[in-house]
């Protein structure tokens, strides 16, 4: 048998007629990919968690006010809310966005691991921390398309979008992220398989 899922488009109709569980079911489908996105951008879990709300305040707000246009791209509009306040925070502390913070936090606890044994994982998060720390030795841009993309799961329209820049050149700050990703794999003869 099939599961029906509601789409984003029908939730946010549904939501806007009074139904408030719809907003909730909105929110608990995309929470992990936009905070995911927003923690990577800020490097601090309470920021992002700050960030997080504030995002889904101006939403509420933007949908009660009917002031959001449906044309099916919910979650594209999303992430440019997020990624625009996180921006402004760095406007207003003069902070640079890293991937990873000092004290070791592990993104990846917010994505879905593989369910190998406690080992496999361990070496999987081992690796994926390797990389992380190879990320953020990446040009800003570079990084940004990375994260979109890898972790915010957005096709290279919507990042073009996002960062205000054409598909080619989001397509090119990934080739170059993934030729500078490979590159200094080699050089710290790190083995990621």
């Amino acid at each position: 048998m099939k599961t029906y899922q509601i789409s984003d488009q029908e939730l946010i109709k549904h939501y806007r007629n009074g139904n408030e569980a719809c907003f909730e079911m909105l929110l608990k489908r995309h929470k992990s990919k936009i905070y995911t996105t927003i923690y990577l951008i800020v490097n601090d879990k309470y920021i992002a968690e700050d960030i997080f709300q504030e995002t889904f305040i101006k939403v509420i707000k933007t949908l009660k006010s009917e002031k959001y246009t449906e044309e099916g791209k919910y979650i594209p509009w999303v992430m440019t809310i997020a990624r625009n306040l996180a921006i402004d925070y760095f406007r207003k502390t003069s902070k640079m966005p890293k991937i990873t913070g000092s004290d070791g936090e592990n993104i990846f606890k917010y994505l879905p691991l593989f369910d190998d044994n406690r080992e496999e994982q361990m070496i999987q998060i081992q690796k994926e921390s390797k990389v992380r720390e190879l990320i953020k030795l990446l040009p800003k841009e570079q990084q940004e398309v990375l994260v979109l993309r890898h972790y915010g799961e957005l096709s290279f329209k919507e990042i073009s979008d996002i960062t205000k820049v054409s598909i080619n050149t989001a397509l090119g700050r990934m080739r170059y992220a993934l030729q500078n990703l490979r590159r200094m794999i080699e050089e710290k003869a790190l083995i990621l398989r």
